[in-house]
């Protein structure tokens, strides 16, 4: 009798990047974050440490800001309590700009749970009150009509493992080659799915 040859080692984990159908006229790009073996989302820290990675390599050098539109009060104490800055945008948008790498983390770690926005580009850079305006009405759907402005606007979904990326500009390719370098520490697959 002879063993059997082992089953190559798979990634623990799987980032699929592929072009979503949203329209006409709505260019749109799905990242997902899975388990490999059991497909299902990754949650929790090993998520959030990747997802922040990610959405921070998504903006290169680019300025970028989070949206939040609910349980602002929660969002308020949680930035309040580690001293991250943030700006009430219009009655219910709290926009947080550019946070680093580790507060990028922390706050996708608390607030997975959530749905939030992040825009990305030299427009990000400034209020854009009209914009936030919408955001505090319709939530995220006010992105798209705006998204052209931008080099990018995400909907972020972190305990579904989804990010919804608006662009004109970012197609799978080049969001494969932003992120790439970022998630090489984590044990992370990425994939375009045909």
């Amino acid at each position: 009798m002879h063993a059997e040859n082992p089953a190559p080692d798979l990634p623990q984990y799987s980032l699929d990047v592929q072009a979503m159908d949203l329209g006409p006229g709505v260019k749109a790009v799905g990242l997902e974050l899975i388990e490999t073996e059991s497909r299902e989302p990754l949650r929790g820290a090993e998520a959030a440490a990747i997802w922040s990675q990610a959405l921070s390599a998504l903006a290169l050098k680019e300025p970028y800001v989070l949206d939040f539109f609910s349980h602002l009060d929660r969002v308020r104490e949680f930035c309040g309590s580690r001293g991250i800055a943030f700006r009430e945008a219009a009655s219910r948008c709290l926009v947080i700009p550019q946070p680093s790498a580790e507060l990028l983390r922390q706050l996708v770690q608390r607030f997975e749970g959530e749905t939030f926005g992040m825009r990305v580009g030299p427009a990000a850079g400034d209020e854009d009150s009209e914009l936030e305006g919408e955001l505090s009405k319709k939530g995220l759907d006010a992105y798209q009509p705006a998204y052209g402005r931008y080099t990018c606007c995400a909907i972020c979904e972190p305990s579904d493992g989804w990010v919804t990326m608006l662009s004109e500009t970012l197609w799978p390719t080049e969001i494969i080659r932003r992120i790439r370098p970022a998630v090489q520490p984590f044990d992370v697959y990425i994939a375009r799915p045909q």
